[in-house]
């Protein structure tokens, strides 16, 4: 009879549980398309062109991260519009000066979110990492992750 041990293949190495930093960019000039993406549209324009001539990975994550932040910005000014307008017309049948004051509150809401949104996403940037914007980052990874490669 044999009495050596059956062999025993090494388990592969458990992946750290803990989450690590975000990858950071190397070069000056991988963070600016990265930084020029988040200023005004015409700078997201400039930055898809400069994008094109030298593709980098931060250039394309924050490129998509800033289109998911337009098309959101876009599609929330209209749904607050119309939730606004909706609440705006019922509150000036019960209230007669109330149904006003909804429209500047309500825009008033999403100008901060969307300020801090975009604060958050300009800092990513300039440190070079690719860190989503919260909440809705991730989904716009998703949803455009074939578009700037």
């Amino acid at each position: 009879m044999d009495t050596t041990p059956p062999s025993i293949e090494a388990a592969p190495p458990l992946k750290n549980s803990t989450p690590s930093a975000p990858p950071v960019a190397t070069g000056a000039e991988d963070k600016t398309v990265a930084i020029l993406s988040y200023c005004t549209l015409i700078g997201f324009i400039v930055a898809i062109i400069l994008h094109q001539q030298k593709k980098t990975k931060l250039g394309a994550y924050h490129l998509r991260q800033v289109l998911g932040f337009i098309i959101a910005g876009v599609v929330g000014g209209i749904c607050v519009m119309i939730a606004a307008f909706i609440l705006g017309a019922l509150l000036a049948f019960i209230t007669r000066g109330l149904g006003i004051l909804i429209f500047p509150l309500a825009y008033f809401a999403l100008f901060i979110s969307i300020l801090v949104l975009w604060v958050m996403g300009i800092l990513a940037a300039i440190q070079g990492e690719l860190k989503p914007m919260p909440i809705v980052g991730p989904y716009f990874q998703k949803w455009f992750a074939n578009t700037f490669e």
